[in-house]
């Protein structure tokens, strides 16, 4: 009897580990199952190659570093539509919703977003924001503002200014059209301005405050200048295709400030890859998701080198020849012009 009894207990206590293993087993498939899906709202100040390229790169550089959609990762794309009033509406719902980060493309939509989320503890992480001192996100040393860092897309100028000199050695007025709204358009100005002399090169402005003044701001400029030279400015380049018609039908060259708008037929280019600066800015906000870092602990990155960007095409249509060497060291030529 006592055996049976003994036999019983027995039985009873293995059925209760093999019960709290299978507990325990579930529970940790039950918290795998369960992990956090992070919601990442991204505000695009306007649709053209750079910034898309840049949302592109951001979304890769997030699964790289372990955040992939329809696994852990929810996010929101919404495009301003170079509409600053638009970028504000766009942030402030992003800050609604309770998003865990906002990234911010471009300067006005990087503003946007740190001024919504500025008294919550959301983190904005920005991206194509050429000075972001001036646009007040991060501190004269560096530091960020806030809760908020990124990556800027500095312009190379001096290196542009002396490809410039390269290819038009005898150029002595170079055109830039810009938005008066854009701090980073006018503050690349100033550098332009302030470096341009060491070429014997003026620097002619004409500014917009929004894409209706461009066809005549284009027309204006042109009459005065041996060529025209771009910014990273979002009314300017989602307006490329009427500038270029209007320089091409008088003979005057465009350069770009990266890579999409050569492309699209301006002659040459020292710019940064949108894609790679968008995984940087993407691994940043990585590092902000898993906690491993404040947005307010990390000073903001550049791309520290500029690559040279050639359309043999545009230069042939407009009568420039290109020296061999010179095309033979871009890292991208392209023969031919997309529409």
């Amino acid at each position: 009897m006592k055996k049976k009894v003994l036999a019983v207990v027995l039985a009873a206590v293995m059925a209760m580990g093999l019960a709290a293993c299978g507990s325990r087993e579930d529970a940790k498939e039950s918290k795998t199952g369960d992990e956090k899906t992070y919601t990442v709202g991204i505000s695009q100040f306007a649709e053209h190659g750079s910034l898309d390229n840049c949302r592109e790169g951001f979304i890769e550089g997030l699964k790289e570093s372990g955040f992939e959609e329809g696994k852990n990762l929810k996010v929101e794309v919404k495009n301003a539509a170079a509409d600053q009033g638009t970028a504000k509406q766009i942030s402030d719902a992003f800050v609604s919703d309770k998003a865990d980060l906002i990234c911010g493309i471009a300067t006005p939509s990087a503003q946007a977003a740190y001024n919504s989320a500025m008294n919550t503890d959301i983190p904005v992480i920005f991206t194509a924001v050429t000075d972001p001192k001036a646009a007040k996100l991060a501190n004269e040393d560096g530091t960020p503002a806030g809760e908020v860092t990124g990556t800027s897309d500095e312009l190379p100028i001096k290196k542009q200014l002396e490809m410039i000199h390269k290819v038009l050695p005898d150029a002595k007025k170079v055109g830039i059209l810009y938005t008066t709204s854009e701090v980073n358009s006018v503050s690349a100005i100033k550098t332009y301005e302030k470096l341009a002399g060491d070429y014997g090169i003026t620097i002619v402005t004409k500014g917009v405050s929004q894409t209706a003044d461009i066809s005549l701001a284009a027309d204006e400029i042109l009459s005065e200048v041996d060529c025209l030279t771009n910014l990273t400015d979002n009314t300017v380049v989602n307006s490329l295709a009427t500038i270029l018609d209007k320089a091409n039908e008088k003979k005057i060259p465009v350069f770009a400030s990266e890579v999409e708008q050569v492309k699209l037929g301006c002659v040459a280019a020292e710019g940064i890859d949108y894609i790679a600066l968008g995984k940087q800015t993407g691994k940043m906000a990585a590092e902000v998701l898993k906690g491993e870092k404040k947005a307010s602990e990390m000073k903001y990155e550049t791309i520290s080198e500029p690559g040279l960007y050639v359309n043999t095409k545009a230069a042939k249509d407009l009568g420039i020849t290109l020296d061999e060497e010179f095309v033979k060291s871009a890292v991208e030529s392209f023969d031919s012009i997309s529409k």
